[in-house]
C-alpha cells in the first residue's frame, strides 16, 4: 500500500512536470518530451486524482487547458472556454468512452459520431460580427488567449467577411491553423539555403509563424486553416448537428477538411480510424490521430463537460512512429554549464514526418542502461512528432566487434577533468569559461534578454565572433570595434553600428541581471535577485562562504557550493574584473534595513493589461522593493495586481481570498 504522503509527493511532482512541459509546448513552441510520454504523465495524474479526490486542487493540470499566453500579445478572454480533449489510446479505451456516453443517452442505440483528422497545429478562435472578422485569438490557457488578429488576417484561406445566406449577427468560429507539408518543406529549404536553422516540424513552424510580432513575416509563411466547430452564435438558430454546422461553414466560405465524415457506433469509428491511419502518409498535412465528436448538439448538451474537456468528444492518438536505423558514431557535446552530453549520429531515417540523423543520449547512466554502441541497429521513435529517441537496441543484429561506449574522463574540447558531483547524473567539464566549447553558449546566455539584453547579438553572430576569435569571454564583447563587426558575414555598416551601440548601451544594468548573466550553475533570475538583495556589493558576494550563502532566500547548500566554486576559479574572477573595468555598472543596492521595506518578501502576481506601465516595468518595480513576482496564484500569494481584461487568475485570487489591487492602488503602493 502506498501511504498518503507518498501519493501527495508523486502528485506534486507530476503536476510540476506537466506544467513545465505545457509551458514548453504552448508558450515557447519548443516541446521537450514526446506526446506519448506527456500522455503517460497526464494519465498517471488523472488516475491518482481519481483514487484520491481529496488531492484535487483548482490549479491541477487536469483542471485546466494548455498554458498561460505569452506576454508579447494583448490578452483576450474567450466568450466561451476553449476546452481540451481527453485521449483514447486503444480500441478498448474508445469502447469504454462510447459505453459511458450510451449510459447517459440511450443504451443499446449506436451513437452517431463525426470523425475528423486530428491536425497538428494551433487552435484558434475567430469572432465574426455582422459577417466581418473582428478578432482572432489563440487558445492560451482555455480562458484567456493571445490576440493575433492582424496575423490571422494574412492567412488567405480565412475569409475576412462571411458570404452566403443566413450569416449570423455574431458567431465564434473555432479551427486549427497549420502548415501543409509542401509549404513546410519549402520553408525549411529556404532557411537552409540562407544558413538559418530549419523548423523541427510543421506544428512548430505554424506556431512560430503565427506568433510573429510583425504580421508581414506571418504573411510570408505558407499557413492554412480548417474549421472544426463554433462557440457563441447570435442572430441565427443553432444547427442541430456537427454535420449541419460543417455545411454552414462551407456555405459561409470557411474552409473545412475534406476527410471529415459521420459514422455510427464503435465499429464505424474503428474502421474510420484504421482508414485514416493508412492514409496518413498520403495526406498533404500532418495528423497525429483522429477526433470523435457526438454529432447531435442536443446529445452533447445532455452529457455536458468537465472542467477541462467535453464528455462528448475524445481524441484517439496514433501509435508512436518507430523506424530502425544504425548508429554511425557517438560524439559528446559540451554545453554552457559544462554538461557532457553524448549524441548518437544515425544513418538518416524518416520517422514522424522528418528525417532524423542525431539523437541525444542524455547522460552516462542512460548510455549504460541502454548499452548503445557504434554499429548497433536501433529503434528510433518520434513519439508525438516531437523529440526523437532511441527506444532500444536490436540485439539480434549486434556483432561481437561492437565495443561499449567509454564515457570521457576529460573534456573533449579543453582536456580539463570531467567532474561527477555526487547525487547528479550529469557529468561536467570543470574548466568553466576557460573551455572553448562553453564560450559560445555562455556568451549567448550573457547577451540574452533576461541577462544583459544585448539587442541584435543573435546565435549566428556569436558563433562567428567566437570562430574568428574576436570574442573568447563575455568581457571581450565590450572591446569589439565597428571594424571587427564588419568582418562578419552579411554585416552591413548600419547593422554593425546598431550592434556596437547595443553592446555599449548594455553596460548599464542591475546587480541581479549581471549575476544572472554570469551563468553560474543553477543561479536563475529569482536566485540572482535574492543574491543581489542580500549582499551589499559584488565583493561581498565573491568572498562569501557556503554558510554565508545559505542564509540567502532560495539558496541551498548545492547552489551555494556552485557559487563559491565559480568565484574560486581565477579565470572567472578575471572575466568579472575585466567586465567592471570596461564599464559594466549598476546602481548601488542599499541593503540597510531592507527587510523593513513594507513589500519585502511579499508575493505578487500580475494579470491583465496595465495602462501606465508594462508588466515588465511593474515586475522590476516590485523586485526593487524586495517583493517576489510569480506567474501563478496560490495560497502563498499576498497580492494580485489586476489590470484590464483580467481573467482566470483574478477568479482564482478571489476564490482563495487573495487581496486584489487595481492599477491605481498598485501605483500608490509602489510610489
Amino acid at each position: 500500500m502506498i501511504n498518503k504522503s507518498d501519493v501527495s509527493v508523486r502528485i506534486d511532482q507530476l503536476r510540476a512536470d506537466i506544467n513545465r512541459h505545457n509551458q514548453s509546448y504552448y508558450q515557447f513552441d519548443s516541446p521537450n518530451i514526446p506526446d506519448a510520454d506527456f500522455d503517460d504523465l497526464m494519465q498517471e495524474l488523472e488516475a491518482l486524482e481519481e483514487k484520491h479526490p481529496e488531492q484535487i486542487t483548482p490549479d491541477s493540470p487536469t483542471q485546466r487547458v494548455g498554458s498561460e499566453p505569452i506576454s508579447e500579445f494583448q490578452q483576450v478572454t474567450h466568450l466561451m472556454p476553449m476546452l481540451s480533449l481527453n485521449n483514447a489510446f486503444s480500441d478498448e479505451d474508445f469502447s469504454a468512452f462510447d459505453k459511458r456516453l450510451a449510459d447517459r443517452l440511450v443504451a443499446g442505440v449506436d451513437i452517431e459520431y463525426m470523425v475528423e483528422p486530428k491536425l497538428d497545429g494551433l487552435a484558434i478562435s475567430l469572432i465574426y460580427e455582422g459577417g466581418q472578422l473582428t478578432r482572432a485569438a489563440t487558445r492560451g490557457d482555455g480562458q484567456i488567449g493571445e490576440d493575433v488578429t492582424e496575423n490571422i488576417k494574412t492567412i488567405g484561406s480565412i475569409p475576412l467577411i462571411l458570404r452566403g445566406e443566413g450569416v449570423p449577427s455574431k458567431v465564434e468560429i473555432r479551427g486549427e491553423v497549420f502548415m501543409p507539408l509542401l509549404g513546410f518543406s519549402q520553408l525549411n529549404s529556404t532557411a537552409e539555403s540562407l544558413g538559418e536553422k530549419p523548423f523541427a516540424n510543421p506544428r512548430n513552424a505554424a506556431a512560430g509563424s503565427l506568433r510573429q510580432l510583425d504580421s508581414k513575416v506571418t504573411a510570408s509563411r505558407p499557413l492554412a486553416f480548417y474549421t472544426y466547430g463554433m462557440g457563441v452564435i447570435e442572430g441565427l438558430d443553432a444547427p442541430a448537428t456537427q454535420q449541419e454546422a460543417f455545411n454552414l461553414f462551407a456555405q459561409w466560405g470557411l474552409p473545412v477538411c475534406d476527410q471529415v465524415t459521420v459514422v455510427r457506433g464503435v465499429s464505424g469509428c474503428h474502421e474510420r480510424y484504421q482508414w485514416l491511419a493508412s492514409q496518413r502518409p498520403n495526406l498533404p498535412y500532418e495528423i497525429d490521430g483522429v477526433v470523435y465528436k457526438v454529432n447531435s448538439f442536443s446529445q452533447q448538451d445532455l452529457v455536458g463537460s468537465v472542467s477541462r474537456a467535453p464528455r462528448w468528444a475524445i481524441a484517439r492518438k496514433f501509435p508512436a512512429q518507430e523506424k530502425m536505423t544504425t548508429v554511425l558514431s557517438i560524439d559528446v557535446q559540451v554545453g554552457r554549464t559544462g554538461a557532457i552530453t553524448p549524441v548518437a549520429r544515425l544513418a538518416p531515417v524518416f520517422v514522424g514526418g522528418v528525417t532524423v540523423t542525431n539523437v541525444t543520449l542524455h547522460n552516462e547512466s542512460e548510455m549504460q542502461r541502454k548499452d548503445i554502441r557504434v554499429g548497433d541497429t536501433v529503434v528510433v521513435r518520434r513519439a508525438g512528432d516531437v523529440i526523437p529517441e532511441i527506444v532500444a537496441v536490436v540485439m539480434d543484429k549486434r556483432q561481437a566487434s561492437f565495443q561499449p561506449f567509454v564515457f570521457p574522463s576529460r573534456c573533449p574540447v579543453c582536456d580539463s577533468p570531467v567532474e561527477r558531483v555526487e547525487g547528479e547524473v550529469v557529468a561536467r567539464c570543470s574548466a568553466g569559461l576557460f573551455c572553448a566549447a562553453q564560450v559560445k553558449e555562455s556568451i549567448k546566455h550573457f547577451a540574452s534578454r533576461k541577462a544583459m539584453d544585448i539587442e541584435g547579438l543573435g546565435d549566428k553572430i556569436v558563433e562567428q565572433l567566437v570562430q574568428a576569435e574576436l570574442v573568447k569571454t563575455p568581457a571581450d564583447l565590450f572591446e569589439l570595434t565597428r571594424t571587427d563587426v564588419l568582418t562578419l558575414d552579411r554585416m552591413a555598416d548600419k547593422s554593425a553600428d546598431k550592434l556596437v551601440l547595443a553592446i555599449a548601451n548594455s553596460r548599464e544594468t542591475t546587480f541581479a541581471k549581471f549575476l544572472y548573466a554570469l551563468g553560474i550553475r543553477e543561479v536563475g533570475e529569482v536566485t540572482a535577485l535574492s543574491l543581489a538583495n542580500h549582499f551589499s556589493d559584488l565583493t561581498a558576494l565573491q568572498t562569501a562562504t557556503v554558510d554565508d550563502l545559505k542564509l540567502v532566500t532560495d539558496v541551498g547548500p548545492i547552489v551555494a557550493q556552485h557559487i563559491v566554486s565559480f568565484f574560486l576559479l581565477t579565470h572567472n574572477r578575471e572575466v568579472v574584473e575585466k567586465l567592471r573595468s570596461l564599464g559594466v555598472y549598476w546602481p548601488a543596492v542599499h541593503q540597510q534595513h531592507r527587510d523593513a521595506e513594507p513589500l519585502f518578501g511579499k508575493v505578487f502576481v500580475l494579470t491583465g493589461t496595465l495602462s501606465t506601465m508594462s508588466r515588465q516595468e511593474a515586475k522590476e518595480a516590485l523586485q526593487n522593493k524586495g517583493a517576489k513576482v510569480t506567474s501563478s496564484v496560490s495560497k502563498k500569494t499576498n497580492f494580485l495586481v489586476a489590470g484590464e481584461e483580467s481573467g482566470s487568475k483574478l477568479k482564482k485570487a478571489l476564490s482563495l481570498g487573495v487581496e486584489v489591487l487595481s492599477e491605481q492602488e498598485f501605483a500608490q503602493l509602489i510610489s
